[in-house]
């Protein structure tokens, strides 16, 4: 067993074992809560009539019920989160055993169509990069995950590979994160409420800062001289109505705002706990000092903050019963007091906002980053080399592939050298060329890559892999295929790229592939790029004679004993051996 699997084993443990524990106490509280509420009914039934006994016996009674609910309401959260937590073990075990990440995310709404690499390298989609990597808990911690893969930059990758070390040390820390995330199923997404906040018009006049607090004060006043029999209840129903008539000249802006803010109330309370988490927490790496450096400015706890709106929101929410809502109105101006609380913390503090929000889902990114480092300890970060001395690596290989048959391979290219890879059908080149792109990715966003060792330079990659034609666009395959290769010529005009090329110009004949093949390499090579280019085409392979910079390399196939045996090696120099004829025969497609 692995230290991750031992890991996860041993938390999955512990938190089915706490799990136990607590529904005991929901059990328990439950029968107190009965208890309680069979209390109420009793000092209703035996004093009702009798105002000086029931009054604050039934407030009491009322009290201490509350109080119940508020903890079993806790009590229930806890249990839910500790099903989070044995859910996240179940999970790590699962896909570490089976290597089954199936029924995870697959991201692939964000897959983009002219991308300098994503639809070539399986970067999204079934059984994608992203399906293997992606532990997000938020949504748009998923869209930050996301753009992250597909950012395409090189620079602060040792900054970045710090935090990823560290994330992937914080094993309980992530978990409980995710955890905490799950918890509230947020159906508005956080631009919504960034773009609300920021174009909010308030309603309520100033003077309703004191007008409730006063207003109140004299509902007291106005009860507590009932109670003594100095007034009656005509009086009492007088003042009720007043403070009602009050109310209702906001009513229709109030609703608008009630409704409004009911949408968000689950964001602001998912968002509050997990800024507590980064507030409480050391971190070392720059990265991760500078996440918690930009919700830390305010005078106040970023998560004080937002769990004074969220419990602003929860207070404006009692209206919604019916009961709760008339009474408060009509004695205390409670949505007044509510919304002029909600309107001054808006006030005060909507520029603030977006960053709190960033905070929250840079980290939920960066959790999936510290997440796979921690599954593939065995990995290993590149070390970063300066620019222009290509790629170092020993034993690398594709990290969605089965381990025990997945074949490594050394490979090392300097800058400014193009490689030609030629090969038998199915002997390994396509899945070569993923694995090299791949690393490119991973090591540029800071991750650990499938090798025993590896040294590069930091380089933006660009590949042309998959063209395919466009009926809709009345486009063929060949022109499709010419447009991705003016794009990447394009793109390398003005900055470094790894080039990766599969099998160029399949639109067109034989002769006119040789020569246009030979032109492009020619053209890329010119501009001191660096790169792969897989074809079957061998007469392409003779342009490493006038060229130094081009170097030969293969995978080829074996026919032994009337069977075909491959060894995913790569080789220096020409394939010889080529295989499309035996297949036709050996699956009957052709005759001897």
């Amino acid at each position: 067993m692995t230290e991750a699997e031992d890991f996860y084993s041993s938390r999955k443990a512990k938190y089915s074992q706490q799990k136990k524990q607590i529904t005991k106490k929901l059990a328990f509280s439950s029968t107190l809560r009965l208890i309680v509420f069979l209390g109420i009914c009793a000092a209703v039934y035996f004093f009702f009539g009798n105002i000086n006994i029931l009054l604050p016996l039934g407030i009491g009674l009322i009290a201490l019920f509350i109080f119940l609910i508020s903890r079993h309401t806790d009590l229930k959260k806890e249990k839910e989160k500790l099903k989070a937590l044995i859910k996240i073990n179940e999970l790590e075990l699962h896909i570490l055993k089976t290597r089954d990440f199936s029924d995870l995310p697959d991201g692939k709404k964000f897959d983009p169509e002219d991308h300098e690499y994503s639809r070539d390298i399986d970067l999204f989609g079934k059984k994608s990069f992203f399906q293997f990597l992606n532990r997000t808990a938020l949504k748009e911690g998923k869209a930050r995950l996301a753009k992250i893969l597909l950012a395409n930059k090189t620079v602060d990758i040792l900054k970045k590979q710090e935090a990823v070390k560290e994330l992937s040390s914080k094993a309980d820390w992530r978990q409980n994160y995710s955890a905490t995330a799950t918890l509230v199923k947020t159906e508005t997404d956080s631009r919504f409420i960034l773009n609300w906040i920021r174009n909010y018009k308030s309603f309520i006049p100033k003077y309703i800062k004191w007008l409730p607090a006063v207003f109140s004060i004299l509902s007291i006043g106005v009860l507590v001289i009932f109670y003594l029999g100095i007034i009656g209840s005509f009086q009492v129903l007088l003042w009720f109505l007043i403070g009602v008539m009050i109310t209702g000249v906001f009513l229709k802006k109030t609703n608008d705002l009630s409704a409004t803010v009911s949408k968000v109330q689950d964001t602001f309370q998912q968002y509050h706990q997990l800024l507590d988490f980064l507030e409480t927490e050391n971190f070392d790496s720059e990265l991760m000092r500078e996440v918690k450096e930009s919700i830390t400015s305010e005078s106040k706890k970023a998560s004080v903050i937002l769990k004074e709106f969220s419990r602003a929101i929860d207070a404006l929410d009692q209206r919604n019963n019916f009961l709760f809502g008339v009474i408060a109105n009509g004695f205390f101006l409670w949505d007044l007091r509510q919304c002029y609380r909600l309107e001054k913390w808006i006030q005060h503090h909507h520029t603030a906002v977006e960053h709190w929000f960033e905070a929250v889902e840079r980290t939920d990114a960066y959790n999936s980053l510290g997440n796979f480092a921690f599954n593939h300890q065995h990995y290993t970060y590149p070390e970063i080399l300066p620019e222009g001395h290509g790629i170092i690596a020993k034993n690398l290989g594709h990290p969605l592939l089965e381990p025990s048959k997945r074949v490594n391979n050394d490979f090392k290219i300097d800058g400014e050298q193009f490689f030609i890879i030629t090969g038998a059908n199915m002997a390994g080149k396509s899945t070569f060329l993923r694995t090299v792109a791949l690393q490119i990715v991973m090591s540029n966003i800071g991750l650990p890559v499938c090798a025993e060792r590896c040294e590069y330079s930091p380089i933006k990659l660009i590949t042309s892999m998959r063209t395919s034609d466009s009926l809709g666009d009345d486009e063929s395959y060949f022109f499709s295929e010419l447009k991705r290769l003016k794009f990447i010529v394009d793109k390398i005009q003005t900055e470094n790229y790894f080039i990766i090329l599969d099998e160029i110009l399949k639109g067109t004949n034989s002769t006119d592939k040789a020569r246009g093949s030979r032109k492009f390499v020619q053209r890329l090579v010119g501009t001191n790029s660096t790169g792969i280019i897989a074809t079957h085409d061998l007469s392409l392979c003779k342009i490493s004679e006038e060229l130094k910079q081009v170097k030969n390399y293969y995978f080829d196939a074996e026919i032994v004993n009337d069977e075909l045996h491959f060894d995913y090696h790569l080789k220096d120099g020409i394939c010889q051996n080529m295989n499309a004829s035996f297949l036709l025969r050996k699956m009957k497609i052709v005759e001897e």
